[in-house]
C-alpha cells in the first residue's frame, strides 16, 4: 500500500493520477487549443502515457515534492483536467502551481477552485512560505484564475520561454503564507480538505 493524496473541494476531487487515466488526459493534452500557451504538446498517445508514468513515479518520492493531480468532477466522476503543486525549494519553502483543463469545462470556475485547493495544501499541509505561478501574457483567462485565487501580479518576465520557436513573455504571480492566512480568515477561499488514503 502506498499513500495516495486526495483534495476535496465543493465540486472536485483532486487525486493522484492512475495509469488508466491516460485516455481522459489525452483528450485535452492532444487538443491544440488547450495547449496553445503550454510549453508542451499537442501530445501523441505515447507522450501522454509517458506523462502518466512520470507523475506516478512522483508519488513514490519521500519526502514528496511533486503533486500532479487529476481533477475529477464529483457529480459524474469525469476526469476533466489536471493540476499540480511542485516544491521548488525546500530551503526557501517555495512552490509553484499550474493547471490544464479540457476546454469543455472552461469558464465554470473549476480551475480557480482547484488552484485554491493547491494553495491550501501548500501552505496548510506542506508549510510553504511562498507559492508562485506563471502564465503567458496573452493567456488572460489563466491570469484571471490566478487573481481570483488571491495571487498578486508581481511583474512580467520578458521572453522567458521559448515555445514552438517563438519567445514568449510571462506574467509572474505569487502569494505569501501570511496573505493566504488573512484571506482564509476573511472567508475568501472555500472549504478544502486533504487526506492521505491507502491505495494498492
Amino acid at each position: 500500500m502506498r499513500p495516495s493524496l486526495t483534495l476535496d473541494t465543493e465540486r472536485l476531487l483532486l487525486r493522484d493520477f492512475r495509469r488508466r487515466d491516460w485516455k481522459a488526459v489525452h483528450v485535452y493534452a492532444s487538443d491544440p487549443e488547450v495547449v496553445k500557451f503550454m510549453p508542451w504538446g499537442p501530445n501523441t498517445e505515447e507522450g501522454t502515457k509517458a506523462f502518466i508514468e512520470r507523475v506516478i513515479k512522483f508519488q513514490e518520492e519521500s519526502p514528496r515534492q511533486h503533486f500532479e493531480l487529476a481533477a475529477v468532477l464529483k457529480e459524474d466522476g469525469a476526469l476533466i483536467g489536471g493540476c499540480g503543486l511542485n516544491v521548488t525549494s525546500e530551503a526557501d519553502k517555495t512552490g509553484c502551481i499550474g493547471y490544464c483543463y479540457n476546454r469543455r469545462y472552461w469558464g465554470r470556475g473549476l480551475a480557480t477552485e482547484a488552484a485554491e485547493a493547491l494553495l491550501c495544501h501548500g501552505f496548510g499541509e506542506l508549510g510553504l512560505h511562498r507559492i508562485w505561478a506563471t502564465c503567458d501574457t496573452q493567456n488572460l483567462p489563466s491570469a484571471r484564475v490566478l487573481e481570483k485565487s488571491g495571487m498578486t501580479l508581481e511583474g512580467c518576465l520578458r521572453e522567458s520561454a521559448l515555445v514552438r520557436g517563438r519567445w514568449r513573455d510571462s506574467f509572474l504571480y505569487a502569494i505569501l503564507e501570511g496573505e493566504w492566512s488573512r484571506q482564509k480568515e476573511k472567508g475568501r477561499s472555500g472549504h478544502v480538505g486533504g487526506e492521505a488514503k491507502g491505495e494498492a
